[in-house]
């Protein structure tokens, strides 16, 4: 993927060293859960839209505890204070994958401003922080364990960039244009967030009659996040010729090696369809590749029956 010659966006807000945790404890021991688990089903989070204790939750729920799992909290937490969330610089950053990072970021600024602004929108920047270990987001705690994942609240994306090496070790899904499909991911929850889809999802889950629906409604935010991240990588290439010979299959690749149905035969052995969160290998390749190859926002609607 090329990267390095084009600009980096000032929209981060890195708090690496910046010991913003504020001593965030990781979740589990409810349902029985162990810390090698927990782990491995944070990373399932890689392409998370939400807040990953969350999806914790839901695996908890199988195994006897935990409540219904919402797609968002219901209610705002209470703001973190200045010194557990201030503490980093609104710059980009200078190192490489920082850059690289930013740099990402600034590509999805200049496609979803120019995608918006042809509808006759204004598109929001969101905001990348960027943090190590643990820090605090308005939807609660962020541990690199769990991996990144977009706050509607507080419109921002969290990410502890040691999760790429995760992506290469533990799922062998290499390459910087997989890693720029994660980051995409994510912003494509910031894009459904503006035009109204995160709302909509959360009143609907609060309404699911069962556990399985309201699933259902979050499998399909994130095949939508899928697609809407395609969309992004076609204009972006068409803008910046930023493709070049394997990145296409870097990012099928990840999308496949994230699929529920995947990642839960490798974390138990085998595969729960009523607890999906975020769809199969099969349904995730299948909307990356739709947003990829047709560039449309209109392509990406999982929800043509309505919410």
């Amino acid at each position: 993927m090329r990267w390095e010659d084009y600009r980096s966006s000032d929209n981060v807000e890195d708090r690496r060293g910046s010991g913003g945790g504020g001593g965030f404890r990781m979740p589990g021991g409810r349902g029985g859960l162990g810390i090698g688990t927990i782990i491995v089903v944070g990373l399932i989070g890689w392409a998370l839209g939400i807040n990953p204790a969350i999806l914790i939750g839901g695996l908890e729920a199988i195994n006897g505890g935990g409540g219904q799992q919402q797609y968002a909290p219901q209610q705002r937490q209470s703001a973190p204070q200045s010194s557990a969330q201030g503490n980093g610089t609104q710059a980009a950053p200078k190192d490489q994958l920082g850059r690289f990072a930013a740099t990402v970021l600034a590509q999805t600024e200049d496609v979803w401003t120019d995608i918006f602004r042809a509808q006759g929108k204004t598109y929001q920047d969101p905001k990348l922080v960027l943090f190590s270990g643990a820090t605090r987001s308005a939807c609660g705690g962020a541990q690199s364990a769990m991996g990144p994942f977009y706050c509607p609240l507080d419109q921002k994306v969290y990410l502890d960039l040691s999760f790429f090496q995760e992506m290469k070790t533990r799922f062998n899904a290499p390459g910087d244009f997989a890693a720029a499909y994660v980051i995409a991911h994510e912003v494509g929850h910031h894009v459904e967030n503006l035009i109204g889809i995160l709302p909509k999802v959360q009143q609907a889950q609060a309404r699911a009659t069962s556990k399985a629906e309201a699933n259902d409604l979050s499998v399909r935010v994130e095949l939508m996040a899928d697609c809407l991240a395609g969309v992004w990588a076609y204009h972006a290439d068409a803008r910046a010729k930023i493709l070049e010979q394997g990145d296409v299959e870097e990012a099928l690749n990840a999308a496949s090696a994230i699929g529920d149905d995947r990642l839960q035969k490798q974390a138990q052995g085998y595969a729960v369809p009523d607890s999906f969160t975020h769809g199969t290998s099969r349904q995730r390749v299948t909307w990356f590749t739709r947003g990829l190859k047709t560039g449309s926002m209109q392509q990406c609607n999982t929800f043509d029956g309505g919410i």
